[in-house]
């Protein structure tokens, strides 16, 4: 096991949301261990670490791709809170959904738009902007 990647990996993924790691260990301990370690090593350690791009720039992509994909919802969900709190607006959040009806159609934006509707009125419940 290399432990450099796994700490580099839990490094990123606590900045984009503090509370990430553990929610998604919890989630996968009784069903796949392995595959937590390995989304900390390989997305997180590897590739979102990467200094080519700024964490915002990273975020606005992954939440294009998740969005266009339709159908990853869980995943789209933590990007769009580790945006905002990588320094996106809920304005320009909303500008890259709508972007994305041109490419990836407007049923994929609007389930998009909705489920950050719900997570800005969550983050407001917990008085995050």
């Amino acid at each position: 096991m290399d432990d450099a990647r796994f700490r580099i990996g839990l490094a990123t993924a606590r900045n984009l949301d503090p509370e990430g790691p553990e929610r998604l260990e919890a989630a996968l301990k009784e069903i796949a261990p392995d595959l937590y370690r390995h989304i900390v090593e390989f997305a997180f350690g590897d590739i979102l670490s990467r200094p080519g791009l700024d964490p915002k720039t990273r975020e606005i992509a992954t939440v294009s791709a998740l969005t266009a994909l339709g159908n990853a919802q869980p995943q789209l969900r933590f990007h769009l809170n580790a945006a905002l709190n990588v320094g996106c607006t809920r304005a320009e959040l909303a500008e890259v959904l709508m972007q994305i009806a041109v490419y990836a159609g407007l049923p994929a934006a609007l389930h998009a738009l909705a489920l950050a509707k719900e997570v800005f009125a969550e983050r407001d419940a917990k008085g995050l902007s």
